[in-house]
């Protein structure tokens, strides 16, 4: 994007129905680390890439508990992220306090969308530049709510957010018509797979990589590095095993594709290569 005469002001509108500011604002959660959620009937889980500024330096926090029944992961501006997070604790309090019962988490997402929609309208202000998958379970079911700093919000059954989710989004939509039926450790699994794919080629390790969970009968906390790499450790050991079978055919095929000896290969048949290893997926 560049600048032009219509994007020095959040209320100034383009001659083509465009507000720039907005839209910087939800370009700003593209260049975020990627943060991906998930949910099944009972369970929602999140998943985000910690990225670190040197090699000298801690990764910063991504993902934040709300309540003992919602949890958020963001990608954008963190500080952003984390004043956001603080608002939506206090209001879960609030309604706590006067309801003796957990905030719906469809009327949080409501109120803060209300609240980003309120910086796309005042001069003084600017809209935050962070989006937010918001996860909760209530008497509804789980649910799965993708914040924009436009104000508007969506609920899917998966999404992925941030810089490189393209590639998660495209594993999701391939597998999310059996998130529904899923188990908790078949929805991590998903998870891990799904944030793998935004790392383009580097290995998934426990230290860059964070995962929470909440479902029936249990709160939303996130999972210790050490659970964490030991799931990706069993992921890494099943992929293996599964792949060993495709590529050890049986001896019957063997005997069967076997030319007889001294036989010339066919015309135009490229020469079969020794020890050639199968190709990665």
């Amino acid at each position: 994007m560049f600048r032009n005469q219509y994007d020095t002001d959040v209320t100034t509108w383009s001659p083509a129905g465009r507000l720039f500011q907005v839209e910087y604002a939800m370009e700003a959660v593209k260049q975020g680390s990627a943060a991906i959620g998930l949910r099944s009937k009972t369970h929602v889980v999140l998943a985000c890439v910690n990225k670190t500024n040197s090699e000298l330096s801690s990764h910063q926090k991504k993902i934040f508990k709300v309540d003992d029944h919602i949890g958020v992961a963001i990608a954008g501006l963190t500080a952003d992220g984390r004043v956001l997070s603080r608002y939506m604790r206090s209001e879960c309090i609030n309604y706590n306090y006067t309801y003796e019962s957990p905030l719906p988490v469809g009327r949080l997402v409501v109120q803060l969308a209300d609240k980003a929609q309120v910086c796309t309208q005042r001069s003084w202000k600017r809209p935050y530049g962070v989006g937010l998958l918001v996860g909760g379970l209530d008497e509804s079911g789980a649910h799965l709510y993708y914040n924009c700093p436009s104000g508007n919000y969506f609920e899917y059954q998966a999404f992925a957010i941030g810089s490189r989710s393209q590639a998660a989004k495209t594993y999701l939509e391939r597998r999310f018509e059996s998130f529904k039926d899923s188990s908790r450790e078949e929805l991590i699994k998903d998870a891990l797979i799904a944030t793998r794919e935004t790392l383009q080629g580097e290995k998934l390790r426990s230290s860059i990589c964070t995962i929470a969970v909440v479902g029936a009968g249990e709160a939303f906390h996130i999972l210790d590095q050490e659970t964490v790499q030991k799931l990706i450790d069993a992921f890494e050991i099943v992929t293996e095993e599964e792949e060993v079978p495709a590529a050890e055919p049986g001896p019957d095929a063997d005997q069967d594709a076997a030319p007889a000896e001294g036989a010339a290969p066919a015309e135009g048949a490229a020469p079969a290569e020794e020890g050639a290893a199968p190709m990665d997926i």
